[in-house]
């Protein structure tokens, strides 16, 4: 076909009445909530909980201790200066670090625990408690520990890890500068090679390339892993990262400027600073040298001879960041709802019947409908998050070895950040106004929430400049050329190949073929067909995913036959390309969901989880509804079928909400609220 289109399937649909457009019929193989048959499941929090821990149930069991322990510091972060505050921050997280709960993805041999993925349910349940402590935990052990452990070689393995695992040694990750942002491979700041003295040069050559926004930096940090554009006997080789030294005797060493960044929207317990380095010199051993060594007499050597791969290598490495803060924003999400569902179990407003008493707020149509998908949707992304997690600990273990599986994970990890994080920013906002004035109040925690998981959205690089990532991998299809392309590179890419064959592989005709399969009606599909089919909910899913990419790709050919640059053809596309994306990570997250409940033995648990399954499918096609009826594969009467299902899966949920958040295992004690919530913290 010539066009981005398919048939539209509305097209050889029987009319539909005014009568069955405004009462579309059930689905003939559902029980609804108010049926005499249906038979409301009874929820088993702790099996629910265990569930949701997984294989590290001890290891966030320990962490919640822990939070139980350091409690005081979520009044503190209300209470004290802030520059009072960010050493009470930095007192905990030494705390912490004396338990191990923060060493567990370092190797045996430097004081760690030896897995990764422990280290990654350590940090998630970490995101429990207060954000601050979490964040200083981040860049301590996750960016500077990790570049130090994953770019560096043995001998900076001896000399560091041992004393940064046990937090004698504090860190920075100074990547981001001023004038580059998402953009890293053109930061400015320049490691010189002095050949005579052994010593590379650290420079910032203008305000542009200063360091921007790094934890640690103005007022802990020691050492810092500074990534700079390496320049070896006048012949350029790209960004490489160096140990660099701030601080001796918790004083600034001369040639570097800090400059502290100030109060921030949350966060306040993090010394973030600026930095500037004016000729630092360094010994030669200061570079991590995973990828790359530079030799005495001032040779350059790697074993990956493309620059670009090379550079997307060594980043890749560091994904670690980008699974872990996905993680926490879901985990903050649970805090959240873990509030409002209970005070909405709690709390009355009017009167809905004759009896002449208040009604529970969560027994309001329209207030399971704010909550409950969004619950469904926490939910989901946890299960997604587990795979990803997953995923990173085979890769990083060594488990598997196959490359294809890291660009997987990389693109993986990038949108489950992505799609993670926003959800974060949406469930809280939601949540605070489903508590009125009271998430106002700061001891309930939506203040804090608020402030403090905003910047995750940005963390680990720009949502948006994550998706792309996602996307590239997707059109490129993760081929041998996958790290080795920036945007301009995919756009060419995509259109030197034959569009036809992403097209074909993406199989659209095949798709829509298969979703008239699965319902027994055929072409009387809009009027009979189950919705509660996960085969349905997938397909649907797929449908939209790999529309949308092969509508991508055309149009990024189009521009490149019409002989537009490049840089153009992408920028006129952008908005199709995040869109792709996030319906693939979309299908993912739900794919992730089916798979858990369908190992799940029959029982009542399968039932509740089938439940949140549904509504998180029915609420992703109900959202983007437009998009599928402009595609063909939702009539009007069945649009509104779907409304129906998802209030009356709100409705079957409605008595399980409060086990559904228990379930998360968020100590009372870190959830203050104590009078919002009526018990004692």
């Amino acid at each position: 076909m010539a066009t981005d289109e398919v048939p539209a399937i509305d097209d050889q649909l029987p009319d539909v009445t005014p009568e069955e457009a405004t009462e579309p019929p059930q689905d003939p193989g559902a029980v609804h909530a108010d049926a005499p048959g249906y038979e409301q499941p009874v929820v088993d929090v702790e099996a629910l909980r265990r569930l949701l821990d997984g294989t590290y149930g001890e290891v966030r069991d320990l962490v919640r201790r822990n939070l139980v322990e350091q409690r005081q510091i979520l009044l503190d972060a209300d209470e004290m200066p802030r520059a009072q505050f960010r050493e009470r921050v930095l007192e905990v997280v030494l705390d912490m670090a004396a338990t191990g709960q923060t060493g567990m993805g370092f190797p045996e041999a430097h004081g760690g625990g030896g897995d990764i993925g422990a280290s990654v349910a350590a940090f998630e349940t970490l995101a429990f408690g207060d954000l601050s402590v979490l964040t200083k935990v981040g860049v301590q052990f996750g960016l500077f520990g990790g570049a130090i452990l994953q770019l560096g070689t043995q001998h900076h393995h001896d000399a560091y890890l041992a004393d940064l695992v046990s937090g004698r040694l504090l860190g920075s990750f100074a990547m981001t500068e001023f004038g580059h942002g998402s953009n890293v491979q053109a930061i400015g700041t320049t490691a010189t090679y002095d050949a005579e003295a052994g010593e590379f040069v650290i420079h910032t050559p203008d305000d542009a390339s200063r360091k921007d926004y790094i934890g640690n930096a103005a007022a802990h940090a020691e050492l810092a892993v500074v990534f700079a554009q390496l320049e070896v006997a006048g012949e350029a080789h790209g960004v490489h990262a160096f140990v660099v030294r701030l601080r001796r005797d918790g004083e600034v060493v001369d040639g570097v400027r800090i400059e502290d960044c100030g109060p921030k929207m949350g966060l306040n317990g993090v010394d973030n600073g600026h930095i500037w380095f004016d000729h630092v010199r360094v010994p030669r051993t200061a570079l991590l040298n995973q990828f790359a060594e530079v030799t005495p007499e001032g040779r350059y050597l790697s074993p990956i001879e493309n620059p670009n791969k090379r550079f997307f290598t060594m980043l890749g490495t560091l994904v670690q960041g980008r699974v872990c803060v996905g993680g926490a924003g879901i985990n903050a999400a649970k805090v959240a709802l873990t509030i409002a569902v209970h005070y909405a179990t709690r709390r009355r407003q009017f009167e809905a019947s004759s009896d002449q008493h208040e009604e529970l707020l969560l027994d309001y149509g329209m207030h399971q409908r704010r909550l409950l998908p969004l619950l469904a949707h926490t939910y989901a992304l946890h299960f997604a998050q587990d795979v990803v997690a997953a995923d990173l600990h085979d890769v990083f273990s060594g488990t598997t070895a196959d490359e294809q599986a890291r660009r997987l994970l990389e693109s993986r990890a990038a949108g489950t950040k992505a799609i993670g994080t926003w959800h974060a920013t949406r469930t809280i906002q939601e949540c605070r106004e489903a508590c009125g004035g009271a998430g106002y109040i700061s001891e309930n925690r939506f203040a804090a929430l608020k402030a403090d998981t905003d910047v995750f959205t940005t963390f680990e690089g720009d949502n948006h400049v994550l998706l792309q990532l996602v996307a590239k991998g997707l059109l490129t299809d993760y081929s041998s050329d996958f790290s080795d392309l920036d945007q301009f590179g995919m756009v060419r890419f995509v259109a030197g190949v034959a569009v036809e064959t992403v097209v074909e592989k993406t199989a659209v005709h095949k798709l829509f073929q298969s979703i008239r399969d699965l319902l027994p009606g055929g072409d009387q599909w809009d009027q009979e067909a189950g919705l509660l089919d996960p085969n349905y909910q997938l397909a649907m899913l797929r449908f939209r995913e790999e529309h949308r990419l092969a509508g991508v790709a055309r149009r990024l050919k189009r521009g490149i036959d019409d002989g537009m640059n490049p840089g153009v053809v992408f920028s006129r596309v952008q908005d199709h390309v995040i869109a792709t994306a996030r319906a693939h990570v979309d299908r993912l997250v739900h794919e992730a969901f089916v798979s858990r409940t369908a190992a799940l033995p029959d029982g009542d648990l399968k039932v509740a989880l089938n439940l949140l399954c549904d509504l998180h499918a029915l609420s992703v096609i109900e959202a983007d509804r437009g998009w599928f009826m402009e595609h063909g594969r939702l009539s009007s009467p069945r649009s509104k079928a779907i409304s129906r299902e998802i209030n009356d899966l709100c409705r079957k949920l409605r008595p399980l909400a409060v086990d559904l958040v228990d379930a998360f295992g968020v100590p009372r004690e870190v959830l203050r609220a104590e009078d919002l919530l009526g018990w004692e913290g």
